[in-house]
């Protein structure tokens, strides 16, 4: 049988089928058009884009799959599991898996946005237990939360207990990279830049990212970044950005270094997980892993592909939830 997932997040479309044994059938996901020198979207665009992208989507998801096969539907209808929480955007993936579902005569399932995110790396191609408490670091463009999380029966127990009280990561990057003149969203560019750096090209522009107790800001890191955006205007700046992309990151890599380490004085975890846009950077994951090397805990990244916003992750829970209601 075929278990559909279904993620329309602020600006990616994504449809996504696996198995019965938790493979992946398709894939497909996109990004949506965000007009030069904007930093994105407003929320009715989001809807507007997503609503109509997703026909064409669906049509490709499912070029060589049997209808008949298809046993369930699941989408993300909000962005964490908690009351109140609420984006349009996901309403165009959530009227779509409507319209499936009762087209097909097959159950629909919701789940947040964010346990998609910790699906996608915990339980595709994951032979580690995941019912065993780990941190669950969310890195993103609209979220950086570092929560408690534990597999459940529907889904995933998700504790915040550190995290961004300002930005996210996400935006930070994305920020500094339109100002820069990149496209947005602008994190793959920046992780470019950081990963063509050479080393003794140093620069030395951002102070340390203070945390507390695993919370931080990053405002006063932002102000750094487009203050030096804009000197950097009608220069040749490529071996400047390429030195503060990869500063960037080792800013950020000490930050999350700092917040493992101040949660290990308060909980009891042997693996630390990262999933979000964020958490896809090469850069960034070759920084932690030799600055925590060795260690007694297990720093772990999803497929690059998946750490970003995915459908997969929504299907496998369907998947899981439709075979424990039986």
């Amino acid at each position: 049988m075929i278990y559909l997932g279904i993620d329309t997040s602020n600006y990616k479309t994504s449809l996504a089928a696996v198995d019965d044994r938790g493979s992946v059938v398709s894939e497909i996901s996109e990004y949506l058009d965000v007009p030069e020198g904007q930093r994105g979207l407003r929320q009715s665009d989001v809807f507007f884009k997503h609503s109509n992208r997703l026909p064409e989507l669906l049509s490709i998801l499912l070029k060589d799959t049997d209808r008949s096969e298809i046993a369930a539907i699941g989408v993300s209808d909000k962005p964490r599991n908690v009351e109140g929480s609420y984006m349009p955007c996901f309403m165009a993936g959530v009227n779509l898996a409507k319209v499936l579902s009762e087209t097909l005569g097959v159950p629909m399932y919701t789940f947040s946005h964010q346990e998609g995110h910790a699906s996608a790396v915990l339980e595709y191609g994951n032979s580690a237990d995941a019912t065993e408490t780990c941190i669950f670091m969310h890195l993103s463009g609209g979220t950086s939360e570092i929560l408690l999380c534990k597999k459940n029966a529907s889904g995933y127990e998700l504790e915040i207990v550190g995290g961004s009280k300002d930005i996210s990561f996400g935006q930070l990057l994305d920020r500094f990279g339109v100002a820069l003149g990149y496209p947005f969203p602008s994190g793959m560019y920046i992780d470019e830049a950081a990963a063509a750096h050479e080393r003794e090209e140093t620069s030395d522009i951002l102070g340390k990212i203070a945390c507390k107790d695993a919370y931080f800001n990053l405002s006063g890191t932002e102000k750094q970044l487009m203050d030096y955006a804009e000197l950097l205007k009608n220069k040749d700046v490529k071996s400047y950005i390429s030195a503060i992309s990869y500063e960037i990151m080792d800013k950020i890599s000490d930050l999350l270094i700092t917040c493992i380490e101040q949660l290990r004085d308060k909980y009891t975890f042997k693996r630390i997980v990262l999933a979000g846009g964020v958490a896809s950077s090469e850069t960034l994951r070759d920084m932690l892993g030799r600055k925590t090397a060795p260690r007694d805990y297990s720093i772990e990244f999803g497929l690059p592909k998946l750490s970003g916003d995915n459908a997969v992750g929504i299907a496998l829970l369907t998947e899981r939830i439709h075979r424990l209601s039986k």
